[in-house]
């Protein structure tokens, strides 16, 4: 298993992955073997775009057939998702870039083209194809790798599209490469992809696309979240959080609070982190910041400086003093419950009086590139029945973080986050009473969470059966 390393990037690092030093790449060798036949391309968009995979998959094997020319597969197929949001908004010129190199049917901007529709349809044409006796549309779809050019709730959105594969029986799952365009770019770091779009980016993007082809695979953890409250909707959810039809509750808990007689369920997955309390409050009104006013995100540091100065307006630094850490921490509001590793049964864990965010993190990667949990010594994992943290060991580490001011000094690795539990399950009961909402995000992507005065809302973590395939970049 791979420990969750740091996976911080240096200066020089940053430097040397962005520079024009190593082998160069020539763009004609790069193209074909990353380029799909045109007549699979074509397929492909012709299955978006209409939506059935099957009649898409039927017209173009014909077509191929009645030309009677046998197409060869290229080497290592891949196909780019872009968010052109993410980050400084390097979107529209790296696609346009992306399609010099291998097509423009195989880049596709996340604003028109979902990635459940590509998985349903794109996928499902080379699929009926390779059903109906294509060899070339059979290889494609087995050779096939992705290529996230995006920030951490990106590539967690297209994860959890392809992760649908393996719940339909359509293995085998393509593998997963990151271009990192966010702020933290954690998954990306922690895979070996850097940690900011690269200066140098059209030569460094041939790199990464090469690099894509032919590096090894890595399995990945990711996580279910479920979320039980009363008849209410989440407005403007993330694109990882949906709607699902009532879902029942583990009653093997203790419940402080009232259980609503009915129930309104949401559910997504996160690979990184998913957060409770005040950080995901200045995460919500940055990411709302920035979506009212785009000409602010310049780019991941202007990202940053905003994200701190909007920090200190929220109270997150400066809280008046003679407020009882009592009465603004999170232990006021919530219970939580866990499953330990090899355990069946819940066991109730305290939360410590002064933690106004609580944070579960499947990497030791965080807000840019950071190790909260620490490097802990064998003797204190023993001491608190820890284990050594790994990103596919089925477990999740949770620890919490007082105000700013903490929150400062564990980023910069001067003293370790508070440690609450390291856990199989986790199960959060929220009991409103004067808390009108709470807040919440997960691998970047903050909502507010509606509460109710007179039921509880509870939120489950459990760890989806099947591991993530991601492109080791190291």
């Amino acid at each position: 298993m791979e420990s969750k390393g740091s996976g911080r990037t240096s200066v020089m690092d940053s430097l040397r992955g962005c520079t024009m030093g190593g082998m160069r790449i020539k763009k004609e060798e790069l193209s074909r073997k990353i380029t799909m036949p045109h007549y699979l391309r074509l397929a492909i968009l012709d299955a978006i775009e209409s939506k059935d995979a099957t009649a898409a998959g039927n017209r173009h094997f014909d077509t191929a057939a009645a030309a009677g020319e046998a197409a060869e597969p290229s080497d290592c197929p891949v196909v780019v998702f872009i968010n052109p949001k993410s980050g400084g908004r390097h979107g529209p010129k790296l696609k346009c870039r992306l399609e010099e190199l291998m097509g423009q049917e195989q880049v596709f901007d996340l604003q028109s083209v979902r990635p459940h529709v590509f998985v349903q349809y794109g996928l499902g044409c080379l699929e009926k194809m390779a059903e109906l006796g294509d060899s070339c549309a059979k290889e494609t779809r087995e050779k096939l790798r992705v290529v996230v050019a995006g920030g951490d709730g990106t590539v967690g959105w297209v994860l959890g599209c392809l992760g649908e594969l393996h719940k339909q029986g359509r293995e085998p799952v393509p593998p997963t490469a990151i271009i990192p365009l966010g702020t933290g770019n954690d998954l990306s770091r922690s895979f070996g992809w850097g940690g900011s779009f690269p200066f140098f980016w059209k030569s460094a993007i041939k790199r990464t696309l090469d690099k894509a082809t032919k590096c090894p695979t890595r399995r990945l953890d990711s996580w279910n979240v479920s979320i039980s409250m009363s008849a209410e909707e989440v407005v403007d959810p993330p694109h990882s959080l949906k709607h699902v039809d009532e879902r029942s509750l583990d009653l093997g808990v203790q419940i402080d609070g009232q259980l609503p007689e009915k129930l309104s369920c949401y559910e997504g997955v996160f690979y990184n982190y998913f957060s409770i309390g005040m950080d995901a409050q200045v995460a919500y009104g940055f990411h709302h910041l920035r979506n009212e006013k785009p000409h602010l995100a310049k780019g991941p540091i202007a990202n940053k400086l905003i994200y701190s100065g909007y920090s200190c307006t929220q109270g997150w630094f400066f809280t008046p003093c003679i407020s009882d850490p009592s009465l603004r921490g999170l232990r006021n509001i919530v219970r939580m419950d866990v499953k330990k590793a090899n355990c069946s049964e819940w066991e109730q864990v305290p939360i410590p009086i002064s933690v106004r965010s609580i944070v579960a993190l499947n990497l030791n990667n965080y807000a840019s590139g950071r190790n909260p949990w620490g490097n802990l010594k064998p003797d204190y994992l023993e001491k608190r029945g820890f284990v050594q943290a790994h990103v596919d060991d089925g477990l999740i580490e949770i620890f919490g973080l007082k105000h700013g001011w903490h929150a400062s000094m564990v980023m910069t690795e001067i003293i370790s986050a508070v440690h609450i539990a390291q856990a199989a399950a986790i199960r959060f009961e929220f009991r409103g009473g004067e808390w009108k909402e709470a807040f919440l995000q997960m691998d970047g992507e903050p909502w507010k969470q509606p509460m109710s005065k007179d039921y509880s809302t509870f939120v489950e973590i459990e760890k989806v059966p099947f591991l993530s395939v991601m492109i080791n970049g190291d």
